[in-house]
């Protein structure tokens, strides 16, 4: 019955945020609140949501403080340079774009926190994709692809999750599996490109006095872009920002000299502290070595970062209250949706729906895939790791997987590797916090996120599953 009510839960909130019949903040606290009475336990709810909340609570502090450190960093120009170099390499092309923000995302997420890696490239590129009228879920689903392939390194969690579940080194985990990754990282590029092509083709007829219309007071990074001369003078050209077409690729340049010109970051906005460039990226690398090397819990290091940024940058208060206001929507959206999600696997877990799932996902396995537990692991990872939190998967059901592996001659170490291949899709599962950075920041509602990013997860999945069977690392 749990597992039946537990999947029903599940089922009813994806569908109810999909279809925008609710907020996820409301379907994530009420249908757990409801579905805890259907299981019995309506006078525990209390306790549940306590303890989900307890749990979660350091996350939601890291999100809060990770967002005005990077909030601050942005505002006084230390990524300016990257806007820069990827304005440079898009050249108004939307395929560039798009490609550009699958290397961004994984560049970025070699410091292993996916709510930094978000924070960042949508920072970036937000400003691009609304200048170009572009899809803003194809950035966020291409920025959570790349960033649930890199999400498996060492120090990124699953991989040490599933060392510590199963007793084993986390290298001899992660690095026979780099070449299925790379061909999953790969794949993350080539669907990027392929979604850039379609973008291309869908804004063929944009012009380049439309790319330079005045951009949308939302925007975060983008200057305002006074000047207008010259850019209104393609009257019978029908030059293209997208760059399709017979002189597509030297109206893709004028575009990127036009959009450098007149729309990159607005050099002369308040914020700016070019004399602190220096100290803000030394900054920066430290607060993320520190957090690499686990130093310090990362909260902790977040709330360090984000108390000295402010006050070395802006030493006036007046001057950093106006910065913390600046970005306490995203702050209060983020840490909001954070708290939400903890009464939803706080009633999950505290109810034992999560274990009931997890047998019943055992216990339904045929006795004939036993020799083949590691491909069925593979397998499952996708739905269960999307279902549930990396730590309901590694530490309550990888082991049981793993046991029945083992009757079977299956290795640990192959079953540990096959349950990494659904981490792209795990990264864009409503029990990721992280992924409410993505959607937030971005301005996307999280169902449609939902909609278009669930397939090509699982295919990148299944495409590192299937180079991994193939390499014979699974």
């Amino acid at each position: 019955m749990l597992t039946i009510l537990g999947f029903a839960m599940i089922a009813t909130f994806l569908v109810l945020i999909m279809m925008k019949k609710m907020s996820p903040i409301a379907a994530l606290v009420l249908i757990p609140a409801l579905f805890c009475v259907f299981v019995g336990k309506g006078a525990k709810l209390g306790d549940y949501v306590i303890e989900g909340v307890t749990s979660l609570a350091p996350t939601a502090a890291m999100l809060m403080f990770a967002i005005v450190y990077f909030g601050v960093m942005i505002d006084v120009g230390l990524f300016d340079p990257v806007v820069r170099g990827i304005l440079k390499f898009a050249k108004a092309d939307p395929m560039r774009i798009v490609v550009g923000t699958a290397i961004l995302a994984a560049i970025v997420s070699l410091d292993g926190d996916g709510s930094t890696t978000f924070m960042i490239t949508v920072s970036a590129m937000y400003p691009l994709y609304k200048r170009m009228k572009m899809s803003l879920v194809v950035m966020t689903g291409v920025a959570a692809m790349a960033n649930g392939v890199m999400n498996t390194l060492p120090w990124g969690g699953p991989t040490a999750r599933a060392a510590t579940a199963l007793k084993l080194d986390a290298s001899d985990i992660f690095v026979p599996m780099i070449p299925a990754l790379a061909v999953g990282l790969l794949g993350v590029f080539v669907l990027s490109y392929v979604l850039g092509i379609r973008e291309r083709k869908r804004l063929g007829t944009l012009t380049l006095e439309e790319v330079l219309e005045p951009a949308e007071s939302e925007t975060v990074l983008v200057g305002a872009g006074t000047g207008t001369s010259g850019t209104s003078g393609t009257s019978g050209t029908g030059k293209s920002a997208a760059g399709t077409g017979g002189t597509g690729a030297s109206d893709a340049d004028d575009a990127a000299d036009e959009l450098r010109r007149f729309q990159v970051l607005d050099p002369n906005r308040p914020t700016l502290r070019p004399r602190l460039y220096w100290f803000n990226a030394l900054l920066t690398v430290v607060l993320l070595t520190c957090m690499i090397m686990e130093w310090l819990p990362i909260p902790v290091l977040f709330l360090l970062g984000a108390a000295l940024a402010l006050t070395v940058n802006f030493p006036h208060i007046p001057d950093q209250k106006a910065r913390l206001a600046a970005h306490a929507d995203n702050v209060l959206n983020v840490s909001g949706m954070v708290f939400a999600a903890a009464v939803f696997t706080g009633v999950l877990q505290g109810t034992g729906m999560v274990d009931h799932m997890a047998r019943w996902m055992v216990d339904v396995i045929p006795e004939g895939m036993g020799p083949h537990m590691a491909l069925v692991t593979g397998v499952l990872s996708l739905p269960l790791t999307y279902f549930m939190s990396n730590d309901g998967f590694y530490f309550g059901v990888l082991p049981v997987l793993a046991e029945a592996g083992a009757a079977h001659g299956v290795t640990p170490l192959e079953m540990a590797r096959a349950s990494l291949v659904g981490q792209p899709l795990h990264m864009s599962s409503p029990l990721v916090p992280a992924v409410y950075v993505l959607v937030g920041m971005a301005k996307v509602e999280f169902g449609d996120h939902t909609k278009f990013v669930v397939k090509w997860a699982a295919l990148t999945s299944l495409i590192i599953l299937g180079a991994g069977i193939l390499f014979g690392i699974i």
